[in-house]
């Protein structure tokens, strides 16, 4: 690159300084000017949190890469830049492993030798983090500008700085923007996610979390209502007082009072000494009440008295005691419709749901499956002692064409099978890299939220059959020219009415799209 092309990129970076950028697209930006300048088939930016390098931005990853979390300990390429105030360059050969075998899609099958490198990246002195560069053909860094480099480097660490100084701004003092950036982090570990819906999500969180109202967090089975709940706690001034979890539907109805609100020492059978119940235990705290829907009448009663008053009685006494607590509850139950059928008291919904959330499900996340795949690959992996895995491309579409209807939950299993599943298809115990292909994944087609037989659809069903058995082809293949066909047929019954015609066939709209894109028919 010659001294005004490096003159040209180093100002598009000064530029974006005085630019009103969200951290994001301002890491992004900088990841792009650092491809053209220095050419590589891949670049990543990762932070350093506690004892793990967390991605912020990548250029020629895989999506999959955003949701992983590298521990340096474990990552000895990693821990060598992290270390070193020089930019670091591992020979082609070296028996190091790459943080970044298979998620280069460029590459074909496991990446062994390249050329790689990295630079850390400090903050007044402090590691802050690392910028990876890495290319496929060994030799690809040998004529790499060095003093240039370093320039770049410099700059990326004001970027980053400044970056942290706006963010600081926007906070009107030091202390609370400390605390929601530390929050953040811990969030972003467990609620793994870039989607409108999930970012919409962490925006109530911290909208409501400050105070006090109670909360009621509503949402399907395995959306993740328990780490919106612990979210909520960690971000709230109660953080440092203890955050009690209660599962409504395991309690045993003849136990339920005594488990909420404690009981004195022969207050009934098997009662031999006193005990406090979870509302004391989680004084100055919060309490979380999950499953809320399942909590008996009789008990209704007295937790409405509690909202209201702040007041609880053990069993058996006939002293109150008065409790600072601040509830969060949840539930996967329409509530409304419980109140209409008498099954839950109307002034004790209203009194749980002050400030209500909503937990998208999965399927209303978009891409944000892949990044909770790479996340889940990485967790599970280290846990079972497997070696890093790797989604086959394939493996993608399928992902995200089917409904989750058991949410997060359902695709951590899913993952956690695939993975013990692959481990028993390794041909070579030697292999750096496991690789996860659709046979692994245990989700049949008729899972999916490809088209079924739904609506009148039942001609074009036995058309689109009977054109795949007519051509003979692969299972792929036949699969492809089945969806493909029939779409075809619907979205001409349909005048091109694209909005009903995925709704025809039971499938979220953004999917609905990516599917019409592979079957080219966009």
């Amino acid at each position: 690159m010659t001294t005004n092309q490096f003159a040209e990129c180093f100002i598009d970076i000064v530029a974006d300084l005085s630019r009103h950028l969200s951290p994001e697209n301002r890491y992004q930006r900088l990841l792009r000017t650092f491809r053209s300048t220095f050419p590589c088939d891949a670049a990543a930016l990762l932070r350093l949190e506690g004892n793990a390098l967390i991605p912020l931005a990548t250029d020629g990853l895989a999506e999959e890469a955003m949701g992983r979390q590298f521990t340096v300990a474990d990552h000895p390429r990693l821990e060598g830049i992290l270390h070193s105030r020089q930019p670091t360059r591992f020979p082609a050969d070296t028996p190091l492993p790459d943080p970044y075998d298979g998620l280069i899609p460029l590459a074909k099958g496991n990446l062994h030798v390249h050329d790689c490198m990295g630079c850390a990246l400090y903050i007044d002195d402090i590691p802050w983090g690392v910028i990876t560069l890495d290319a496929l053909e060994p030799g690809t860094f040998d004529a790499l500008d060095i003093p240039q480099l370093s320039a770049f480097i410099h700059l990326a660490e004001a970027t980053v700085k400044a970056a942290e100084l706006i963010q600081k701004l926007e906070h009107q003092v030091q202390h609370e923007h400390q605390i929601a950036r530390e929050m953040q982090a811990n969030v972003q570990q467990s609620m793994v996610g870039r989607s409108p819906a999930i970012k919409a999500l962490k925006k109530e969180i911290t909208t409501v979390a400050a105070s006090d109202l109670t909360v009621l967090v509503c949402g399907e089975t395995g959306v993740g209502k328990e780490l919106v709940a612990r979210a909520l706690h960690d971000q709230s001034h109660r953080r440092d007082s203890p955050l009690i979890y209660v599962n409504c539907a395991a309690l045993p109805e003849n136990l339920v009072e005594s488990e909420l609100f404690g009981h004195v020492k022969g207050a009934f059978t098997g009662a031999s000494e006193a005990r406090s119940g979870k509302f004391e235990l989680a004084e100055g705290g919060t309490l979380f009440l999950d499953e809320i829907g399942e909590i008996p009448l009789a008990t209704q009663t007295k937790l409405l008295r509690v909202l209201q008053s702040g007041e609880i009685q053990r069993v058996g006494s006939d002293k109150h005691l008065t409790v600072d607590v601040r509830v969060v509850a949840a539930t996967n139950r329409d509530l409304k419709a419980e109140v209409s059928s008498g099954r839950f008291r109307a002034d004790l919904y209203h009194r749980l749901s002050v400030y209500p959330i909503h937990v998208p499900p999965l399927r209303d996340r978009e891409r944000d499956i892949l990044l909770l795949c790479g996340y889940f690959l990485e967790r599970n992996s280290r846990r079972m002692g497997l070696p890093r895995a790797r989604l086959a491309p394939e493996c993608e579409d399928i992902l995200l064409a089917y409904s989750w209807p058991g949410n997060v939950r359902e695709l951590e299993h899913c993952i956690s099978r695939a993975l013990l599943k692959a481990r028993g298809d390794r041909h070579n115990g030697q292999d750096s890299i496991l690789p996860i292909v659709p046979e692994h994944l245990d989700i049949s087609h008729d899972q999916t939220e490809f088209p079924h037989d739904h609506l009148g659809g039942g001609n074009a069903v036995e058309e689109a059959v009977a054109v795949v058995n007519k051509q003979g082809l692969t299972l792929k293949a036949g699969i492809d020219q089945f969806q493909r066909h029939w779409i075809q047929q619907l979205l001409a019954h349909n005048e091109g009415n694209q909005a009903q015609t995925a709704r025809q066939l039971g499938m979220n709209r953004s999917n609905f799209y990516r599917l019409l894109k592979r079957l080219q028919l966009h």
